[in-house]
């Protein structure tokens, strides 16, 4: 599909477009695929030469969305050529959110290189990868989008000869042909075990190189900014997932899954140790001759091979005069014994700091005899390695409802207390005062291996697991037990006893509350403070304490403005709360990879956090096909984990070095944020609103996909409450109308300017000055723009009731239009000027786009007539293709 250019010259998209085209088309007529190959040229009939035949259609799709996927590699490689062309015009501080940003931003606030010192040491980032249903790509597919884009990389290098650049290009055409003969989707429901292999691959292969070129970068930076580099210390950068201990409404995840993931990321964690020794010990070839080998490190490599006895003997023998090497060695032999995990075995390394004081002694002596370029280069990135990976490669977190905590705790205290009422019946104050009475003792409620129920034992089955993995191997492996749909001070303190039925020290384990409702979102500061002050609690003071906030549920229950500034609320009181009992938060933000769900470029998300809640610690999931648009490539990976860093850093700077404080209209953004829930809440209450979105978007197929493991609903009721906030984004971003992320901010934007114009002024002066609000207005103009009138009406189409079809498409098309029109109002410039890059993101797919849609809605017609809509269907698993190929060109799903 040839790209036409607004200045008749091709950018450098547009080059590289059409030289992906170009080989795209060559490996069709290669293969005999004429037809489809014309569709990469005819765009502009390309709606009207889409076959009816489904064996046809398919491989149309195909074509659509691989020209679309070579398109997004197309834009990232641009993305990052820029930032390359920036830093070396202008300088490594003008590229948004870097390290070098952030000193220079330091550097005017007045800040000296001890207090940047003190900023950056305090900071520590744990990203979550989580499964939720939104990837929808195996594997295979984003190891040839990998290689592709490398060698687009090689291409940029202009001192390729001509004949070297047309074996890269055909390289290029081999990879394409074999993303053509492997199928893109799985073609059968995936297992959380599946999903598990997934997140492994991002640990071990590509977060370790992350790391290190992360660690780089910080380091240029801090050169490039004129300080000293001894003073220099590093971020903590670690890992988590939620995948084999999220059981929020997955019933797959079971105690036995739990149990072999952690086993799994220890196993993973330690032959990635082992593999970066074994890089080491080949650098270690210093002759203990011509060195001067200190004493300490004599006597330890002779302990060692004592005690290792004929192994040890073995390997001192390998490289008899070089000591060095010979430590390493036999550091090596000892993780091979803790690899082999044999019980009780004294060889091997207990918990991952004993490795640890190996590699300072190894440091030790290297340093000795004036090593330092070694220690820097070849040591210290192991050291950094074991740091944020350990031997439990990232921390399992373990999440479940509070409502299934309750019938859990219902079910063990009928077996316990049988004249009892039912838990489920009691008030909170009786919840309260029970548990409380309760965790004064030690006493668990019945002796080992007692069933309870089906809830209690599946709850104590996976506390069991966790308690026997850390008897065995240390905590260092789970995370925190996570509470979804916390909503009173029971609902934490219940976790408590589940600790004590199974052995588990409560202040081993941070029992964090989720909060996701905006009713949720308000209430957290009073439940917070009552957790904080409880008698249970007293003994983990010392400890920040982990609060995560829901972003999508809050969002599905009162709209974008609502849930945004709700949030932002929550993180205030929740701070402030927090202070006033000298414990500092380590906020976990529940984020997607849509704008709705609180995607986005992470430096803007940063800022836009309310000044003094960043203690320096902070989680945030990463999910689904987030995990791969934004880590997949190296060079992106590292953009991102920098940007995280260093905002991170910024924002602890705030707490820190607070400056002078401005006062943001608050007020003001209440009373928008209370307006837009108001009409958003209008559309989701109307009586015909739940049949419309049925018909409209393709809802129904989603819930019969076969995108992740985790069913689309938590308990399989038909109601909105119960559909899961990733299929509600994805149905309604697959058809265009993205209402999650816009829906009810026209409304209040004008309802302000009307009857409150003082305050409505007061937000269009801070614009552009409150990172919050600009975060925000951006955003939602973003998903404004990405939402499309005409393709609204032909979704709108399937809808069988024409009353109800014209009712709710008029409101939410007039809603539509007015949001364009008031968020234009509160900027000076004019949109085709300051979205410029979103614009020539959108015109350069619309045609393809259009195309899917209308092939989309062809097959949900046929579809929803036929009279067997099995999940088996052929016709769900073409549908399941198209949704893919459209997710790939609207660069998100849920």
């Amino acid at each position: 599909m040839q790209q036409t250019s607004q200045n008749k010259g091709y950018n450098k998209i547009e080059r590289d477009m059409q030289l992906l085209t170009n080989c795209f088309r060559e490996v069709l007529n290669d293969l005999g695929e004429h037809d489809l190959a014309n569709l990469l040229t005819r765009h502009e009939d390309l709606h009207r030469t889409l076959s009816t035949d489904l064996e046809l259609e398919e491989k149309q799709i195909q074509v659509l969305s691989i020209y679309l996927q070579l398109m997004n590699l197309v834009e990232e490689n641009a993305a990052v050529q820029y930032r390359r062309k920036i830093a070396n015009s202008k300088g490594m501080q003008f590229i948004r959110g870097s390290w070098s940003e952030t000193f220079q931003r330091w550097k005017e606030r007045g800040l000296n290189e001890e207090q940047m010192q003190e900023v950056i040491s305090k900071v520590r980032l744990i990203p979550v990868l989580t499964a939720h249903p939104t990837e929808t790509k195996r594997i295979s597919i984003l190891e040839l989008h990998r290689e592709i884009y490398l060698n687009l990389i090689k291409l940029e290098n202009t001192s390729y000869s001509f004949s070297e650049r047309t074996v890269i290009t055909e390289d290029i055409k081999t990879l394409i042909e074999r993303w053509w003969r492997t199928g893109e989707v799985y073609l059968k429901k995936p297992t959380v075990e599946m999903e598990r292999n997934n997140v492994i691959h991002y640990f071990s292969k590509v977060f370790p190189q992350v790391l290190r070129k992360s660690d780089i970068q910080l380091k240029q930076s801090w050169l490039n900014s004129g300080f000293d580099p001894k003073k220099l210390s590093y971020p903590r950068l670690e890992f988590g997932t939620w995948v084999g201990g999220d059981r929020d409404g997955h019933p797959y995840v079971t105690a036995q899954v739990t149990k072999s993931t952690l086993a799994a990321h220890r196993q993973a964690a330690l032959e990635l140790v082992h593999d970066h020794l074994n890089q080491l010990a080949a650098g270690m070839s210093f002759s203990g001759i011509r060195n001067e080998v200190p004493a300490y490190l004599k006597e330890s490599i002779e302990s060692k091979a004592v005690a290792l006895g004929e192994e040890g003997k073995k390997a001192l023998q390998r490289n008899p005069y070089e000591p060095w090497r010979q430590f390493v060695s036999l550091i090596l032999l000892q993780l091979e014994h803790t690899k082999e995990n044999t019980e009780g075995d004294l060889l091997s390394y207990p918990r991952a700091e004993d490795l640890t004081k190996d590699l300072q002694l190894l440091k030790k002596s290297l340093l000795a005899i004036g090593a330092k370029r070694i220690v820097d280069d070849l040591l210290f990135p192991i050291e950094r390695l074991v740091q944020s990976f350990g031997f439990h490669l990232a921390r399992l977190d373990i999440r479940q409802n509070s409502e299934f905590h309750d019938k859990a705790l219902e079910q063990i205290l009928k077996v316990s207390f049988p004249d009892l009422p039912d838990y489920r019946t009691w008030n909170e104050e009786e919840r309260v005062k029970f548990i409380s009475e309760e965790l004064k003792s030690e006493r668990p409620f019945a002796i080992a291996g007692r069933s309870f129920g089906p809830e209690a034992n599946q709850v104590l089955d996976s506390y069991k697991v966790v308690k026997k993995h850390v008897e065995r191997h240390g905590p260092e492996g789970v995370g925190s037990f996570i509470v979804s749909m916390t909503r009173q001070l029971s609902d934490l303190l219940v976790v408590y006893l589940f600790f004590r039925e199974v052995g588990i020290d409560r202040n081993t384990f941070q029992v964090v509350p989720l909060f996701e409702t905006i009713d949720d979102l308000l209430a957290s500061g009073e439940i917070l403070e009552n957790f904080l002050t409880h008698p249970a609690y007293a003994e983990s003071r010392d400890r920040k304490q982990e609060v995560m906030l829901g972003y999508s549920d809050s969002n599905k229950d009162g709209g974008i403005i609502a849930s945004r500034w709700n949030i932002y609320r929550a993180e205030k009181n929740l701070t402030e709360t927090a202070n006033r009992h000298n414990v500092e938060l380590r906020f976990f933000h529940g984020i997607g990879g849509t704008i709705s769900r609180g995607g986005g470029k992470y430096h803007r998300f940063l800022e836009s956090m309310p000044r003094g809640s960043m203690s320096g610690e902070m989680k945030l999931t990463v999910q689904g096909e987030t995990i791969a648009q934004q880590f997949a490539n190296m060079l992106t990976a590292t953009y991102n984990v920098e940007m995280l860093l260093s905002g991170t850093a910024l924002q602890t700077s705030n707490r820190l070095y607070p400056g002078e404080k401005i006062e943001f209209p608050l007020d003001a953004l209440k009373h928008l944020a209370e307006f837009s829930k108001e009409k958003y809440q209008q559309l989701i209450k109307h009586p015909s609103f739940l049949s419309f979105y049925g018909e409209a978007t393709p809802i129904d197929v989603l819930e019969l996909s076969k995108i992740g493991s985790r069913p689309a609903r938590r308990t399989g009721t038909r109601t909105l409450n119960d559909l899961r906030a990733i299929p509600w984004v994805f149905s309604w971003n697959q058809s265009r109308f993205n209402i999650t992320g816009w829906f009810g901010i026209g409304y209040a934007l004008e309802k302000l300017r009307q009857e409150a114009p003082d305050q409505y002024d007061q937000l269009k002066e801070f614009s552009q000055d409150w990172p919050f609000l600009r975060y925000v207005l951006i955003q939602v103009e973003t998903n404004i723009m990405n939402a499309e009138p005409e393709v609204m009406e032909a979704y709108a189409a399937l809808v069988k009731d024409e009353n109800v079809r014209q009712e709710m498409t008029s409101v939410i098309k007039a809603e539509h239009a007015k949001g364009l029109e008031e968020i234009a109002r509160m900027f000076d410039q004019n949109r085709e000027e300051r979205r410029q890059s979103l614009l020539d993101n959108l015109n350069r797919r619309n045609d393809v786009l259009i195309s899917l849609h209308k092939l989309q809605i062809k097959n949900l017609r046929d579809w929803r007539a036929s009279k067997d809509r099995s999940a088996d269907d052929n016709l769900v698993t073409h549908l399941l293709q198209i949704t893919t190929a459209l997710a790939s060109g609207l660069k998100n799903t849920g």
